[in-house]
């Protein structure tokens, strides 16, 4: 066998590698490692004091859409995950290639995300803000280091994600749990004073905040992206999703209720990218503060090797499907080596020139795009093979278009150039595979 051969052919998945504990833990380390702790301030921003009854409805959303994933992977697991369910969908053409790179862009987006929100909540430490230049130093830092420990194989990711979710978990109920005990059960702040506030709210407000709020969430498809690498995957990758959605919302729920209950409005909006942390002051002090500063480096650390380990794979399975161009670059090794070196390197650029708000926008509209491709998909060409039904379906593409709309409507009125990168991005992600795959058929044919 040649190199090139070897380059090509000589990525293999480690089936059965992956428990039911570890891609739970897995799916819940990537949703915990970006969403409350990234996102609850920019949530206020846009809902005011009911962010938390809108991450419990964009909880419902991911619901609906998780319907269709977990159908289509009970039928037809696959390591291969988001890209797997559009070739089913959609055949190995321009849709399935672009939406797929929507997705793979989503989920390095979310990373550079989560590195970013390490950056700010460690130099809460040194009581520096989130414009620090040492923000996106670290968050390259982290990228690098999740790199390395990716190169380092699945049991060892697998046994980390485990470890870190009991940490993650138990830590954030704790906190939650003094939260709401110091409060004493007060939330006023959900109906408000009356008086002026910086959040936008209304309904369009409620609305755009619940599709920012679906990126806490979205890391279930994750465990798409781990497909047969789980074991008895036909039962486990529908179980891990299910589960891991319920425990996120769980400690959602009780995380934004204790922030509701110890800051007012405005104060979360002020603390927009470690709003968390703010909130741990009042409630129990300068300790509870640290705390909440460990608990959230775990968390993105975590998570940050969590997804890069799923979406290096999914970039990879693109690559076996010549859904995208390859080049080893003079690099030695497996296909999946090369895609972890291009997540990490665009993860990195990300990371160092957009800030969280920018980043979770364009992460949020290339997914919920990508989501609503996958549910057409189903509903046009795949729900009686894998026994889905149309109205769960039909709703969760109605339900992702109708926050999608409203959160165009809102950053079209506040921030066009986020839009504009989005549209622009989407456009030459399209194009440019619309040009591959038919010079890869002009190829073929000659």
């Amino acid at each position: 066998m040649t190199d090139h051969e070897d380059h090509e052919h000589g990525y293999e998945y480690e089936k059965g590698s992956l428990t039911l504990s570890g891609s739970i833990a897995m799916g819940t380390g990537v949703m915990i490692g970006a969403g409350i702790f990234a996102l609850t301030g920019q949530v206020a921003e846009l809902a005011g004091g009911l962010f938390p009854v809108a991450f419990i409805a964009a909880a419902v959303v991911v619901a609906f859409s998780a319907f269709s994933y977990i159908k289509v992977c009970n039928e037809y697991p696959s390591a291969g995950g988001i890209a797997m369910i559009l070739k089913k969908a959609y055949g190995p053409g321009v849709v399935t290639a672009g939406c797929s790179l929507l997705m793979y862009f989503s989920m390095v987006i979310n990373e550079s995300l989560v590195a970013r929100t390490f950056g700010t909540y460690t130099m809460r430490i040194f009581g520096e803000g989130s414009d620090s230049w040492l923000v996106p130093t670290l968050g390259v830092g982290l990228i690098a280091v999740a790199f390395i420990v990716n190169l380092l194989g699945n049991q060892l990711i697998g046994g980390l994600s485990k470890i870190t979710a009991i940490i993650k978990i138990g830590g954030i109920a704790v906190f939650a749990g003094i939260g709401l005990w110091v409060s004493g059960l007060s939330f006023d702040n959900l109906i408000g004073d009356g008086s002026a506030s910086q959040a936008r709210g209304g309904v369009g407000g409620f609305l755009a905040a619940i599709a920012l709020s679906i990126l806490a969430y979205k890391g279930f498809t994750t465990i798409t992206n781990s497909g047969d690498e789980i074991k008895e995957p036909k039962k486990n990758v529908g179980r891990s999703i299910i589960f891991s959605l319920l425990i996120c919302t769980g400690l959602y729920l009780l995380v934004t209720l204790a922030v509701a209950g110890n800051l007012s409005v405005d104060e979360i909006i002020g603390a927009r990218d470690s709003s968390l942390a703010e909130a741990a002051k009042p409630a129990v002090g300068q300790w509870g503060e640290w705390l909440t500063i460990a608990l959230a480096i775990v968390a993105t650390i975590s998570g940050l090797i969590a997804s890069m380990f799923a979406v290096s794979r999914m970039l990879a399975m693109l690559t076996e499907m010549e859904l995208v161009p390859h080049r080893h670059f003079g690099m030695p090794g497996r296909v999946q080596k090369h895609t972890l070196v291009y997540t990490a390197v665009i993860a990195m650029v990300l990371t160092i020139f957009f800030d969280l708000s920018r980043i979770a926008s364009l992460g949020a509209i290339f997914y919920i795009v990508m989501d609503m491709a996958i549910h057409w998909g189903v509903y046009r060409h795949l729900r009686k093979d894998v026994g889905a039904k149309a109205t769960i379906v039909l709703t969760a593409l109605v339900l992702d278009a109708v926050v999608l709309g409203a959160f165009f409507y809102m950053k079209a009125t506040s921030d066009p150039l986020v839009l504009i990168v989005s549209v622009v991005g989407m456009a030459v992600i399209f194009g440019a595979e619309w040009w591959f795959i038919r010079r890869q058929e002009n190829t073929h044919d000659e």
